[in-house]
């Protein structure tokens, strides 16, 4: 699972740590539970194994459960990586990512657009008509802009996601 190109890349946006992250989280895979275990697997400052593992905490996709010491009465955390709720992450990031896709593509199909030769603005035909096809930031003159190899682009990756 770590291997995943995609889920390190979400465990590096919910820790913003990209060097320490997935070596944390692959040590707690391999059975190290505590903070201190991971710190010293990893050779990772004890400070930057905790602020990765509240980060994960945060975002859903570790827990831990707490436990005092009778002797010294110093409180253990014992930490657990929650896979599944990373395979939930990414079927919403997929849903969100194909639902963009499906809207831009709807969006280029459905317009004419023209661009300013000026400052490359582009506007929607209803925008450049409304303007006499003047460039309403910089006075310059709009021109046609075909718009197919956007649509064509936007029809591949939404065929390759599917």
């Amino acid at each position: 699972m770590l291997a995943d190109p995609t889920v390190q890349e979400i465990l590096v946006d919910i820790t913003g740590d990209e060097e320490n992250s997935v070596l944390i989280i692959g040590c707690m895979l391999k059975g190290k539970t505590t903070d201190e275990e991971i710190a010293e697997e990893t050779e990772i400052k004890l400070n930057i194994v905790r602020r990765i593992l509240y980060k994960l905490y945060d975002a859903g996709v570790a827990s831990y459960k707490r436990s005092k010491d009778p002797e010294t009465q110093w409180y253990t955390y014992s930490w657990k990586f929650d896979e599944e709720k990373v395979a939930e992450i990414i079927a919403k990031k997929y849903e969100k990512f194909s639902k963009e896709i499906e809207e831009s593509l709807e969006f280029e199909e459905g317009n004419m657009f023209f661009v300013c030769l000026s400052n490359g603005c582009r506007y929607k035909f209803e925008e450049a008509s409304e303007n006499n096809f003047i460039c309403p930031k910089c006075g310059g003159s709009l021109e046609y802009k075909d718009n197919s190899a956007v649509v064509t682009e936007l029809r591949e990756l939404k065929e390759k996601i599917s």
